[in-house]
């Protein structure tokens, strides 16, 4: 048991602690709204590293067989989803100094999570990657205890994330202030989008 929660500890923070467009999301939802939203939003990509886990155990080289004749167009759709998110993430900054402090906040907890969890669902290396993970070490058994290691592990780093983005909102808490971290966040993100179709 503790030797499998132990491995989806590490496999977890090996998905999680790469900094990329959904940390970036993540910390930037967070610094924009407020530590719910981007708790919340953590929350969501840290559920679909405990979903592509749970697949990648309960038989990880069938469906990483499956998802590689479409990797391509997955990555297509999510890229697609990250220039889009670049853009309003921008547009956002441009008309942000006219609007209430109400209209400043749509984001729900609730939206940010479904949303987070879907693109990051979009990410078919994922399952690739808990799956050698899973078939490297044989198989063994223990399969709930290392979806549960790296929920947890994803979920920790990933709250760390929103803190962070807490922090920097508070810090930076200025029109001026905001608009740059939001021009930063669309330029980040698009690049990000860019180098999923130029990789792979």
């Amino acid at each position: 048991m503790s030797g499998a929660f132990l491995a989806g500890v590490v496999a977890g923070y090996g998905i999680a602690v790469p900094v990329g467009a959904i940390a970036v999301l993540i910390a930037g939802l967070s610094a924009r709204t407020s530590l719910r939203v981007g708790a919340a939003a953590g929350l969501g990509a840290a559920t679909a590293d405990g979903i592509y886990a749970l697949i990648a155990v309960a038989g990880g080289a069938v469906v990483a067989g499956v998802i590689a004749p479409i990797a391509t167009p997955l990555r297509w759709i999510g890229a697609a989803v990250l220039l889009g998110l670049a853009g309003w993430t921008a547009w956002g900054a441009i008309r942000r100094p006219g609007v209430t402090q109400r209209a400043e906040r749509p984001t729900t907890a609730l939206r940010a999570y479904a949303g987070i969890l879907g693109l990051t669902l979009l990410n078919p290396a994922t399952v690739v990657y808990f799956a050698a993970l899973v078939l490297g070490s044989g198989g063994t058994g223990g399969g709930v205890w290392f979806v549960a290691g790296a929920f947890i592990a994803s979920a920790s780093w990933q709250l760390l994330i929103a803190g962070g983005g807490t922090l920097i909102g508070r810090l930076l808490t200025g029109p001026r202030g905001r608009l740059i971290t939001a021009f930063v966040s669309s330029i980040v993100i698009a690049v990000l989008a860019i180098r999923l179709l130029t990789t792979g």
